[in-house]
């Protein structure tokens, strides 16, 4: 019984064999590197340089018989998101995450994603002014996407800026009926300063003219006696359009003036044969 047994660890028994179970990982000084967990999972048998170090930052990354290389770029897995900026700037296991989220107007966060959310219409001085002001990406990480719309025509726009809102209102005819429109002003602070006149002189500010004005209650009846007087355009912007008709043949009839309704008679033979 003097044979000797000894394991691959160095533990030496004689006469039977030695107990060789030694955890590596239970070293006075730590075999893995600081925020690396150690496991030896070969501890019972004689094997010794087996044990596994894990960094605690991912297990993923492993080392057997010595520190793994937990070093790692955090931006790598994209944790701030759409739209911000990521940046590791010291990629070691002991700076896990120190990362920065940028947005882009220039909030930041450390370790997560920013909270980017800036409306500029908000501000104490609207960018717009007298315009309506939207910031459809204020959720987004961009300044200078706020949208200004005119007042008197939202089809007038402009990004990062006050639209141009001056306008020709006559442009959709206002005034209609023939009558003749005037904006005399082009800006948005002189909507509906624009003119309609009519052709007897008839003017209105802001809207369509009553232009109506029937020639034939004149004081003076402008056509002649047995004659019938119609102003069929008196709520147009015209003068001198009058029809005057002769009472004793509607086919006589003559504009702007008295009718011409003498005629002989007896050119329809109204006597008949022989007289």
């Amino acid at each position: 019984h003097d044979f000797t047994c000894t394991c691959g660890n160095g533990v030496v028994s004689v006469g039977g064999p030695a107990i060789c179970e030694v955890d590596e990982c239970d070293a006075k000084d730590p075999p893995c590197g600081p925020r690396q967990t150690c496991e030896d999972v070969n501890k019972a048998s004689n094997k010794l340089h087996d044990f596994v170090c894990t960094c605690d930052n991912d297990k993923s990354l492993t080392a057997t018989d010595g520190p793994a290389t937990c070093d790692k770029n955090e931006c790598s897995s994209d944790p701030c998101g759409t739209d911000q900026t990521c940046n590791d700037p010291v990629q070691e296991l002991s700076s896990i995450h120190d990362f920065t989220c940028t947005c882009g107007n220039g909030v930041v966060t450390t370790g997560a994603a920013a909270v980017c959310e800036i409306d500029e219409c908000s501000a104490a001085v609207s960018p717009c002014g007298t315009q309506v002001c939207n910031d459809p990406n204020k959720a987004a990480n961009k300044l200078h996407d706020f949208v200004c719309t005119c007042p008197n025509d939202s089809s007038l726009t402009a990004t990062d800026g006050s639209a141009t809102c001056d306008k020709d209102e006559c442009k959709y005819d206002p005034c209609g009926n023939g009558q003749t429109c005037d904006d005399p002003v082009k800006e948005l602070s002189s909507i509906h300063d624009f003119t309609c006149t009519c052709g007897n002189g008839v003017v209105s500010v802001g809207g369509p003219a009553i232009c109506e004005v029937d020639e034939c209650d004149a004081k003076d009846p402008p056509c002649g006696p047995r004659q019938t007087c119609e102003d069929v355009n008196k709520a147009s912007n015209k003068l001198h359009d009058f029809v005057c008709t002769c009472d004793n043949d509607k086919s006589l009839t003559a504009t702007d003036g008295p009718a011409t309704c003498d005629k002989n008679e007896c050119l329809s033979d109204p006597c008949g044969t022989d007289q």
